[in-house]
């Protein structure tokens, strides 16, 4: 893989009033760069492409009309632009039961939230919009022709049903959103498509292969880390954070409050929490308090001081809050400073904060699944190792680096062969296979 890899760095545009957008155009626009490069450094690799696997991130949602193209930015997960109509949302339904229907609570880095959001405050784009997709949906019809989408990637919208496995017709009714406006599910998890002739002219190598629709990262994550069972969990940090459970079977007959659980695919589901602050965290903190240090000797430092950040108490909250609370209001805050306390001080005060937010996820994954094992992954923890010790402390349990880069990217490969009958899923050794 490291022959063909390919990186494009994409952020986010971050906002006062909430934004966190991507262009529809420019984002599709950089996949397509990616396949080109991917192909141009694979003209030496011998065999034929007959898949084409990807994960793509849950919760972002972009309207488009009804030639396909875009009619909104794209809304990513930390967008709290439609914060307030969680509040209709919560007056309208007992949050609880949706909570335990979807898997999702009311919180603006869904589609309820969003949805009301956008009919009632841009209602000349409501009008507009033919089709309400995920990126990954956006990414399929304009590769294929057709809004298709997983299982995977519907189950993290927050208007899908994880036990019927389709879309909920009483948050439809309210949303006023029609069945035809959502892109339609893979009616079996073997579901492929075939890439548009303009397509298969520009990359012939791909003219013959099948397009699986994508999965979410963070059930790829979990995959491709050999997460599989209820007594391994995944913890990820990224930009953000995640702690979840993959296991064979139906969702938690009560799924606990400030969790989620989605599905992986028709037979698995996937349990757990994010936190919105993570590596994005720690990166701005680095840049904005001018620590011009590598992470390397930022670790050594902090160890060198000893662990506690000295009395300051940190809110790692300022891109929102995820699980546990779901607070919509929430923000980031630091106390207790004193003319003592340098930047690495409230640097680790941040890192320590964010260790303890996976100790309340791991507390609340526990009352429904066993874990005993924890595998980490993810560039921040590969970076710094004295946060992982932090966590680990935190948790009080060993941790495990999972050691092979790109997991999300190994889990959406692995996918595809199961679905492709080219290897089975019956547990951790299948996935090693």
């Amino acid at each position: 893989m490291k022959r063909t890899f390919v990186r494009e760095e994409s952020r986010l545009r971050a906002s006062n009033s909430g934004g966190s957008e991507a262009d529809a155009h420019a984002t599709l626009k950089l996949v397509i760069r990616v396949i080109d490069n991917v192909l141009e450094r694979a003209t030496n690799v011998n065999g034929d492409i007959t898949y084409i696997a990807s994960c793509t991130y849950w919760h972002s949602l972009v309207g488009v009309d009804d030639k396909g193209q875009p009619t909104t930015p794209v809304y990513g997960w930390a967008d709290t632009q439609s914060r307030e109509y969680t509040h209709f949302l919560k007056k309208r339904f007992d949050e609880a039961v949706t909570h335990n229907l979807t898997g999702a609570h009311f919180h603006s880095s869904f589609w309820p939230a969003k949805l009301l959001w956008l009919r009632k405050d841009l209602p000349d784009v409501w009008a507009k919009t033919a089709r309400w997709l995920s990126f990954s949906d956006y990414v399929t019809l304009r590769l294929c022709g057709s809004a298709v989408t997983s299982i995977s990637m519907a189950s993290g919208t927050g208007i899908f049903d994880i036990r019927r496995c389709d879309w909920d017709a009483e948050l439809l009714r309210y949303l006023k959103v029609k069945r035809k406006s959502l892109p339609e599910i893979t009616k079996s998890d073997t579901d492929t498509l075939t890439l548009l002739p303009k397509w298969q002219k520009r990359w012939p190598r791909l003219k013959d292969a099948l397009f699986c629709p994508p999965v979410a990262d963070g059930a790829a994550n979990n995959i491709g880390s050999g997460c599989v069972t209820r007594d391994t969990a995944a913890l990820m940090i990224g930009t953000s954070g995640a702690m979840r459970v993959v296991y064979v079977g139906e969702p938690p007959e009560h799924i606990p409050q400030g969790l989620w659980c989605y599905r992986v695919d028709r037979t698995r589901v996937i349990v757990g929490g994010a936190l919105s602050d993570g590596g994005g965290l720690y990166e701005w903190l680095k840049r904005n308090l001018r620590i011009d240090l590598t992470d390397e000797q930022i670790s050594r430092e902090i160890l060198r001081r000893g662990t506690g950040a000295k009395g300051i108490t940190f809110l790692p909250f300022l891109a929102g809050e995820r699980s546990t609370g779901y607070n919509e209001n929430a923000a980031g805050a630091i106390t207790g400073l004193k003319m003592s306390h340098d930047a690495i001080d409230i640097l680790q005060a941040a890192m320590e904060a964010i260790a303890e937010r996976f100790a309340d996820i791991f507390a609340r994954l526990q009352t429904v699944c066993p874990v005993e094992n924890i595998v980490i992954s993810g560039g921040a923890l590969e970076n710094s190792p004295v946060w992982a010790k932090m966590i680990e402390d935190a948790l009080g349990r060993e941790l495990t680096p999972f050691s092979e880069p790109e997991a999300s990217l190994r889990g959406a490969v692995l996918l595809a062969l199961e679905t492709t009958g080219k290897i089975k899923f019956a547990g951790k050794n299948s996935v090693k296979s």
